[in-house]
């Protein structure tokens, strides 16, 4: 009898932890190509947008960049489940060597993943590159 009442208070609590809500974060897209730009305009922009495909409220805690010439500007405020919100990255190669790169960006959030990882790449030329 005990047995049995150990299993059915088990099940029940793993049931209960089953059941909780969580949000969770889905990027549009988690990588984003910048193409080739010229050293003479080294600053660029991208935006990764991202909705709450979860249960509960979604909270951006913080933004890791793997290096100092990219900044992130994400949201503060909680977002609802199935709102939706942009995180703005900016890639300053001024000071840099002209190449390929690739950046990370690290995501921290209250979701049951904790960390998700964005990307942007590109090349960055020596030459000015003509635009059409």
């Amino acid at each position: 009898m005990k047995k049995l009442l150990f299993i059915f208070l088990a099940l029940l609590s793993f049931s209960a932890l089953q059941a909780k809500k969580y949000p969770e974060i889905k990027f549009e897209k988690t990588t984003i190509e910048l193409g080739t730009f010229s050293m003479d305009e080294p600053v660029q922009k991208c935006v990764f947008k991202f909705t709450n495909t979860g249960k509960a409220k979604l909270v951006i805690n913080q933004v890791h960049t793997s290096c100092g010439c990219t900044v992130a500007d994400y949201p503060k405020d909680f977002i609802s489940p199935g709102g939706t919100g942009e995180i703005t990255i900016t890639y300053n190669g001024a000071g840099k060597m002209p190449g390929r790169f690739k950046k990370s960006i690290q995501v921290f959030t209250n979701s049951k993943d904790e960390m998700v990882r964005i990307y942007i790449s590109g090349t960055m030329n020596d030459i000015p590159v003509t635009k059409k």
